[in-house]
């Protein structure tokens, strides 16, 4: 499953780093993704809806096993 989630995120990196962002994949354990949002995105106002509406809505579904994507 790690390399699913890999491979989503890869799709979705282009559209960060063109706004001075990036994800990193910390774990993936029991269906929880856990990401690290870095540059522009760590700290940004919009990081939330970032992850909620861009990130987790795209993992889960193309990764079907995937429950819930946390930020550290």
């Amino acid at each position: 499953m790690r390399e699913k989630v890999e491979a989503v995120l890869d799709q979705l990196r282009p559209a960060l780093q063109a706004d001075g962002g990036d994800v990193q994949l910390v774990d993936v354990r029991e269906g929880v993704v856990t990401v690290r949002l870095t540059g522009a995105c760590d700290g940004c106002a919009m990081a939330t809806m970032t992850l909620r509406h861009g990130i987790e809505r795209m993992l889960k579904e193309q990764v079907p096993e995937v429950k819930e994507v946390v930020a550290v």
